[in-house]
């Protein structure tokens, strides 16, 4: 199997795993937060299919992290209410980030073996928005752990540089 097969098959089950995980995630931020990402996953699959297809690649210009910053401005009141995650939640944003940084490494490994620029390209792409979100699953395991604190030592500066 092909380095950009392989990666649409890691795509289509990140989008199928944050799905899921969504569904039984019940802290509000936490839900939206996997919604997001599957939805930047679904981007990046239609980026793999253009390059399979031979096409011409088109970035979609992605901003999770205003998304999440917006999330979590927006849902303030919500998150001060103290709702402690379970367990199970925070074992699904640890998945998370153990499947973001995978893909990372996958992607960084191939890119410099792929014989195309369109493939190095996409790859390149898939490195930087995969890095954004291991971030944001990082801030958000960080926060549904500890919320209090989290929001003391971050005052709202989610995953800003």
């Amino acid at each position: 199997m092909k380095s950009i097969e392989i990666a649409l098959k890691m795509e289509t089950d990140a989008v199928k795993f944050y799905t899921e995980a969504s569904q039984k995630v019940f802290h509000p931020a936490g839900k939206k937060m996997l919604l997001t990402i599957a939805e930047d996953e679904k981007n990046h699959i239609k980026m793999i299919e253009e390059v399979l297809k031979g096409l011409e690649l088109t970035i979609r210009e992605s901003t999770p992290i205003k998304t999440v910053k917006t999330i979590f401005e927006e849902m303030k009141d919500q998150m001060m209410e103290r709702l402690k995650a379970k367990e199970d939640e925070l074992e699904a944003f640890r998945v998370a980030m153990d499947m973001e940084k995978e893909g990372i490494e996958f992607y960084k490994k191939v890119k410099d073996e792929v014989n195309t620029e369109k493939e190095k390209k996409l790859f390149e792409r898939l490195i930087y928005e995969e890095e954004q979100h291991y971030k944001i699953f990082s801030e958000t395991y960080t926060f549904l752990k500890d919320t209090g604190n989290w929001f003391m030592w971050k005052e709202f500066s989610i995953v800003e540089g």
